[in-house]
């Protein structure tokens, strides 16, 4: 299978890359610059050196594979309209060709807000929260499109290695200071994490990456589903999410459109 995936060279999107390498499918990468195509070469991963906001320099490669996968974000005053904009260059290319295509959308579990000690799944209501208040619309950019089979990724916050958002909490103490200590006794919040990809450290059965999940879903999920996966959460402060299971060791997992089974 051919795969094309925005953010080749980013947090998420480098895990999803090389994850779909490692399965045996022929992958290329979106990425800015000649060095981090260097790098998309050194994992087998074949380069396309372009920019979100320029269709023209993509467009054609994601047209010829069968598999679409977003998981870029430019943080810049522009990112939100650049970000639709792929998305719908995504679709468009989706439709091009014999086959209809998959498309597969990166979005997160924070457009469901604080929770609280409430059970969420994919049919709740959305409530997003300020910094990420454009990405319902955006999923359904992905959901509704005619002509490609749309999924919509809702992970949690995302951990693991030297990127993402956990890793300003231990830079401190990996470097002899005082580390920085998230929540508090009073505030008790949770968090919904999600690994960005299986290591010798996961336990076994408890740690469902992001990449695992992405690879999965292109062969499981149905057309126009939207799901999160559910690992345990570590206390936290900031936005909240239920406690959920982890797949059991040993145990075949599946995906649907509502929860992991």
């Amino acid at each position: 299978m051919q795969v094309f995936v925005t953010g080749a060279t980013g947090y998420v999107g480098s895990s999803v890359a090389t994850a779909f390498r490692r399965a045996g499918h022929r992958v290329w990468g979106l990425t800015r610059t000649e060095a981090k195509a260097r790098w998309l070469e050194q994992h087998e991963i074949e380069p396309v050196v372009g920019d979100l906001a320029d269709p023209k320099t993509y467009a054609d490669v994601a047209a010829e594979c069968a598999v679409l996968v977003h998981a870029a974000f430019e943080y810049s005053a522009n990112g939100v309209a650049k970000d639709k904009q792929a998305i719908e260059t995504l679709i468009e290319a989706g439709r091009r060709g014999a086959k209809p295509k998959t498309v597969i959308l990166t979005s997160g579990v924070w457009v469901h807000g604080d929770t609280g000690d409430r059970m969420v799944d994919e049919t709740t209501p959305l409530n997003p929260i300020k910094l990420v208040a454009w990405r319902p619309a955006h999923e359904q950019l992905v959901l509704q499109a005619s002509g490609v089979r749309g999924l919509v990724i809702r992970p949690g916050c995302v951990y693991g290695g030297p990127g993402g958002l956990t890793a300003p909490w231990f830079a401190d103490a990996s470097a002899g200071k005082q580390p920085t200590i998230v929540g508090t006794a009073a505030a008790a919040g949770r968090w919904c994490m999600q690994t960005i990809s299986p290591t010798p450290t996961c336990e076994p059965g408890r740690a469902v990456s992001v990449a695992r999940c992405l690879t999965s879903a292109t062969g499981r999920a149905p057309r126009r589903s939207r799901w999160r996966p559910r690992p345990r959460a570590p206390r936290a402060t900031g936005v909240r999410s239920a406690p959920c299971r982890s797949p059991r060791p040993r145990r075949r997992w599946g995906i649907s459109p509502r929860r992991w089974r």
